[in-house]
């Protein structure tokens, strides 16, 4: 790790291989803390190259837990977080409507870091345990479509990293690479990023993939399509800036997006969209996330269709079912 660090110290980037066996070194308890800590630092100071974080992304998928699932034809929809926003929790309500429309979801997920509430931190006030052997998250993706995979159990490899991460309490690279090592390898996923030079960095990657993908980023921060303005999404397709406008829904306010206080107020605002109760903004980002979700495994479908799609899912109460299947088969 020290030859490492001197390295890139002395701005050198690394390979692939140099980047994989960083990372091996800190996922098997190899580097010390404060090696830890300058590495992370390193990558505050300057941006992460294409080998770079191809490199760590396969090693933390070789050092993950398989669960097992027996398919990878399953959609994620996963973004970044880092962008300080506090939001809803859009993408994970999005999973469920994804889950309700019939299409099977393996959602990979953590803790909240930047914001109030992450998906692990809402679905575990919800009843979900993430506690359950692989058969379970099998029979939740058959009788639920969909299963969730709690990072910190799927990732044995970032406990050693965990502590330095909090002690440092700012955004690491780590946030970069939560959205790319689902232990599932997803044949279709929806990443949101916290800026624009990592939506084109996402893009590169994935682009070496067999994944069917769209990467967003909202031009005002979000890490997700917010409708607060402009956004840009990129897919095999290419790249195009979008705006609610486009998608014929009505443009949202930060203050429309609001997640709770706390988490329990974060587990009422998911419940309420879940339920119908959603205010008119709230539905239509979850919905038009989950139509750009649904376009990855559909890529025929326009967006309207997909959107509709999405919408019947939550009207006719299927998205809320899933989440009663999922905790039903715990």
């Amino acid at each position: 790790m020290k030859q490492i660090l001197n390295q890139l110290f002395d701005q050198q980037a690394l390979t692939h291989a140099e980047a994989r066996e960083a990372m091996y070194s800190i996922g098997q308890g190899q580097a010390n803390p404060s090696e830890m800590a300058a590495f992370m630092t390193v990558y505050r100071m300057r941006p992460i190259t294409v080998p770079e974080l191809s490199g760590f992304r396969d090693a933390l998928l070789d050092l993950s837990r398989n669960p097992e699932l027996g398919t990878d034809e399953v959609v994620d929809i996963v973004g970044t977080g880092g962008d300080g926003k506090d939001t809803l929790n859009i993408s994970t309500l999005a999973c469920f409507v994804v889950a309700g429309a019939g299409y099977k979801v393996a959602k990979h997920g953590n803790i909240g870091v930047s914001s109030v509430c992450g998906s692990s931190d809402v679905l575990a006030k919800l009843g979900v345990d993430f506690a359950v052997p692989n058969d379970v998250l099998k029979r939740q993706l058959e009788q639920a479509n969909i299963c969730f995979l709690h990072a910190p159990s799927f990732h044995p490899a970032m406990r050693h990293a965990g502590p330095v991460r909090r002690e440092l309490g700012v955004r690491t690279f780590f946030n970069i690479l939560g959205p790319l090592v689902n232990p599932v390898r997803p044949r279709y996923q929806l990443a949101g990023t916290f800026s624009l030079e990592l939506l084109r960095l996402y893009h590169y990657l994935l682009q070496q993939t067999q994944t069917q993908y769209a990467v967003v980023h909202a031009l005002d921060g979000y890490d997700e399509l917010s409708l607060t303005g402009a956004a840009k999404v990129a897919s095999a397709a290419g790249e195009q800036i979008v705006t609610a406008a486009d998608f014929g829904l009505a443009a949202t306010t930060a203050a429309e997006l609001a997640g709770g206080r706390n988490v329990e107020e974060s587990a009422k605002i998911f419940l309420d969209v879940l339920e119908g109760r959603a205010t008119t903004p709230q539905r239509a980002v979850v919905t038009a996330n989950a139509a750009l979700a649904i376009q990855c495994v559909k890529p025929d479908f326009s967006f309207a269709e997909a959107l509709a799609a999405a919408q019947e899912s939550l009207d006719s109460g299927r998205a809320r079912e899933s989440l009663r299947n999922l905790l039903a088969q715990a």
